[in-house]
């Protein structure tokens, strides 16, 4: 029986950090790097207008998620967690994406028990409303807030752009198979340790 709810972002957690890079070096001729992206606002790392990369990237979208890979180990973590967790994405892609998430998830094989697209970094309503125990998160303030406002742990994937303090209960880790020791350690048996 699966009595623990994991709350999953998708985008630079379950995808890889550097999946829009290849697009927006496409797009405007810069040779972007991970360790060039400093903070999550990605037109702070190279001149571009906000407004015109706003629009490209609405137009590219569907796209950038379509071809997105899965990070290292996130599919066998995943996998592995199916049969003791619920799985449930909470992701602040818009729902006109829909269908290309679903087909990600799909073709990729990763499991999932729902999917919730916010459209909104805003995930703690969403949260709270499917009573998750632990979140998953690249967005630092995101992962603050969620561990603040619902008081759970959060893990937090390591990039360049969230490097800031993080508040005990917000754990940083490497990597899917680290984050998947530190599940393994707050629910040692799928069972919330009180």
């Amino acid at each position: 029986m699966k009595n623990i709810r994991l709350g999953i972002d998708i985008d630079g957690t379950v995808t890889c950090p550097t999946s829009l890079l290849p697009h927006i070096n496409a797009q405007f001729g810069c040779n972007l790097v991970l360790e060039d992206i400093k903070e999550y606002d990605l037109t702070k790392a190279f001149d571009v207008d906000p407004e015109t990369f706003y629009n490209w990237y609405k137009t590219a979208e569907a796209t950038i998620y379509h071809t997105s890979p899965a990070q290292q180990y996130a599919k066998d973590v995943l996998i592995d967690w199916q049969s003791r967790f619920e799985l449930f994405y909470i992701s602040a892609r818009g729902h006109d994406v829909l269908d290309t998430t679903l087909e990600w998830f799909l073709r990729e094989a990763i499991p999932y028990d729902h999917i919730e697209l916010v459209g909104s970094h805003y995930k703690i309503e969403t949260a709270k409303k499917f009573g998750v125990h632990a979140f998953f998160e690249d967005k630092h303030d995101n992962a603050v807030e969620l561990h603040e406002e619902l008081e759970i742990p959060v893990i937090l994937f390591d990039t360049p752009y969230n490097r800031k303090p993080i508040p005990e209960g917000v754990i940083r880790v490497r990597d899917w198979n680290e984050a998947n020791q530190h599940i393994q350690q707050l629910f040692p048996h799928g069972e919330k340790v009180i």
